[in-house]
């Protein structure tokens, strides 16, 4: 669905999409008159595409084979096949993920999860390769020392979405703030401080890179941001069966916090910061409806 959302967003950016799946015609044509999809969804039933890239599913084969009942067989059938409510495993299916291609149809780029149930949002991928969408639900906000914008890669999630919380910071004139590393030698590095939340577990910030800053008052060199710069905080929501059950009773997931951070001019260096942040999300159960064979 958020690839039909932002399509004229991603066409305009000169992206094209297109979608492939062992389902058969019968099934896609289904999903996308009831989800309204206008963009290719096409039918690999045979799995030939799938094999050629190297994505095929192999474990499910090996859940309905003659080591079934072996512990690691069924501990990959877990973490590694889907089998939607129902105890029967579908052999033939891909890993999920995404291929970016070329203008020479080559792949640049690929986004794959080890778990089946966890997935790349579109946004997020964009976001990943510097392609920037238009900001959901913003938070800004400005300080003596800078200007920010905070804002979700996604305004709705579901069980096993990996998203991104963006920050975009613009530091004020003569201002830094500083970059991994500085922490070691004592200064707040910038950066989200979430707080725990039993649907959602939170992975390290994606910073881009820094620049050496020669603090004369101390003779030190330290990594910092002068220039603007944007950071990513990527979330992965809970894809166990209770987390699941518990996100089906609710209808939005609210994420609290603080921004951290601490800036120095050319002669003083100030205190930390702490800034409260907050990013509410809708929540949408995945569609179900799955081929027969």
């Amino acid at each position: 669905m958020e690839l039909q959302e932002r399509l004229e967003e991603l066409i305009s950016s000169g992206i094209g999409i297109a979608a492939i799946s062992y389902d058969s015609e019968a099934v896609l044509a289904d999903f996308a008159q009831r989800r309204g999809i206008t963009f290719p969804l096409l039918s690999d039933d045979d799995s030939a595409v799938i094999s050629q890239y190297g994505i095929l599913n192999t474990v499910a084969a090996e859940g309905v084979g003659p080591d079934a009942d072996n512990p690691e067989v069924q501990a990959d059938v877990a973490k590694y096949v889907s089998v939607f409510g129902s105890s029967q495993l579908i052999v033939g299916t891909p890993y999920p993920g995404t291929f970016m291609l070329g203008t020479n149809d080559r792949v640049t780029s690929r986004f794959f999860e080890e778990f089946y149930r966890e997935r790349n949002t579109t946004s997020n991928v964009m976001l990943k390769l510097g392609i920037g969408l238009s900001p959901i639900a913003a938070v800004e906000g400005s300080t003596a020392h800078l200007k920010f914008t905070a804002y979700p890669s996604n305004s709705s999630v579901t069980v096993g979405t990996r998203f991104s919380l963006a920050l975009e910071v613009e530091p004020g004139p003569q201002m830094h703030v500083y970059a991994p590393g500085a922490d070691d030698m004592g200064y707040r590095v910038i950066g989200f401080n979430l707080t725990p939340n039993s649907l959602a577990r939170y992975e390290p910030v994606q910073y881009p890179e820094s620049e050496i800053y020669h603090f004369e008052p101390l003779d030190e060199y330290v990594p910092v941001y002068q220039k603007s710069f944007t950071l990513l905080q990527e979330v992965v929501m809970s894809s166990d069966a209770q987390a699941e059950e518990v996100m089906a009773d609710l209808d939005a997931l609210t994420l609290t916090g603080t921004l951290e951070y601490q800036a120095c001019d050319d002669a003083i260096c100030f205190l930390p910061q702490s800034i409260p942040v907050s990013f509410t999300l809708d929540l949408e159960m995945p569609d179900r409806q799955r081929a027969q064979r």
